[in-house]
């Protein structure tokens, strides 16, 4: 059985290029196609479904059908005062600091240690899961980048030279002594925009 870790569907703010965090917009309708492409390429037979409890992880979520549940550690980095702001707006020396520094905190936010720190702890308690039964988690870019750094046994300053896709797939096997990733930001089951 395989872990997958997906993200969302596409969101206006998303799409407008604004920095998304905890703030808590739907799907754009470009991003309810990408769901259900999501659920129709996977075609599970009866997975667990956990997601981030924003709803547009529980939407996505809902394209597998009843029976998902929630798990706040799965929710997006807290970018703090940054949240909604275009990413063009962060000064590049901030930037630089961020990258360079994992315990950096975003003005009221969360450092990637602490994020890496929680998403580790919830991929543990999933692994045992997901060596019985196809697991999907769905979550949000920093947190999906944190699993990455999980099953590579890297460290969170990992997810720097990461790229996630919206509505992508990463697979990882956990049937072996040690989380293996099998596929990262896979896309090629996404609809063309209209």
């Amino acid at each position: 059985m395989t872990l997958y870790v997906v993200r969302h569907g596409r969101t206006e703010a998303n799409a407008s290029g604004l920095l998304l965090g905890r703030a808590d917009p739907e799907l754009d309708s470009h991003g309810v196609r990408q769901a259900d492409a999501i659920a129709n390429a996977l075609s599970l037979s009866d997975p667990v479904v956990v997601s981030s409890p924003l709803q547009r992880c529980v939407q996505t979520a809902a394209a597998f059908g009843s029976g998902s549940t929630t798990d706040e550690r799965f929710i997006e980095l807290d970018y703090g005062e940054f949240d909604l702001r275009p990413i063009s707006e962060i000064p590049k020396a901030t930037w630089s600091e961020w990258r360079e520094d994992a315990d950096f905190r975003p003005p009221g936010g969360e450092t990637l240690n602490e994020l890496q720190m929680r998403v580790e702890a919830a991929l543990d308690e999933f692994k045992g899961i997901a060596a019985e039964r196809d697991v999907v988690v769905v979550s949000h870019v920093s947190p999906i980048k944190a699993a990455v750094a999980w099953a590579l046994g890297a460290q969170a300053e990992t997810s720097w030279r990461c790229f996630v896709a919206q509505a992508s797939i990463t697979r990882i096997s956990t049937n072996g002594p040690t989380p293996s990733l099998h596929g990262f930001n896979i896309v090629d089951h996404l609809p063309e925009e209209e």
